[in-house]
């Protein structure tokens, strides 16, 4: 089941005119997914704020009335990414059927998560920001940010499961796992289900610290 934030925005609207803060809320919204699918596809560098302007389908004036520097056009982006993400997620999760809503299938849909474009968009960034130290320090809270997106989801879906110390422990554990399967991923697709056998057996100890009732 894919879990994308992916938003799809209206150039027109029918019925009453769209209002200044609707026009602006659009066209920072397209600027910010165009954002997220240039770091995915480009990476940070291949990143420019005038393909940017070019796919969201704005002109580069609009563009930088809204977001003056690529570093905050990013910043913005990642944000906005990272909400996206979570809504999508936990619907995703409540649309399982009754047998998956469950640890097991949280992981599973967190897999799916990490593989797409967006969380891929996300590791571009902390790859670039290894040797570029402008980065460094928005990829280091970008990080801590994903991580306590993750927590806090996981808190709302298993709300008894375990103390606030372990859980913590137990997402960086999977945040890191999971980082290097998707890089994994990205090489090879999983061609001889190494990954699959990994993700395997965190659903076997998941299931052990979060049983199913």
């Amino acid at each position: 089941m894919p879990v994308s934030s992916r938003r799809h925005h209206r150039s027109d609207q029918q019925g009453a005119p769209r209002t200044q803060e609707e026009r602006r809320a659009e066209t920072q919204g397209r600027l910010l997914d165009a954002t997220v699918e240039c770091l995915a596809e480009l990476g940070w560098a291949g990143t420019s704020t005038t393909e940017v302007a070019r796919r969201a389908g704005v002109s580069r004036g609009a563009q930088q009335h809204h977001y003056p520097t690529k570093m905050l056009l990013v910043a913005a982006a990642l944000e906005h990414l990272l909400e996206g993400q979570r809504l999508a997620y936990e619907q995703a999760f409540n649309g399982l059927p009754d047998s998956e809503r469950n640890v097991e299938g949280a992981l599973d849909l967190v897999w799916v998560t990490f593989r797409e474009a967006p969380s891929l968009a996300l590791m571009e960034l902390a790859m670039a920001a290894r040797t570029d130290p402008t980065l460094r320090e928005l990829s280091i809270g970008v990080n801590e940010r994903v991580v306590e997106v993750i927590l806090e989801t996981f808190h709302r879906l298993f709300p008894v499961s375990l103390d606030e110390q372990a859980a913590d422990t137990l997402i960086r554990n999977l945040f890191a796992t999971l980082i290097g399967l998707t890089l994994q991923n990205s090489l090879d697709d999983d061609e001889h289900g190494h990954q699959a056998a990994v993700l395997a057996q965190l659903k076997s100890f998941a299931r052990l610290l979060i049983p199913a009732d």
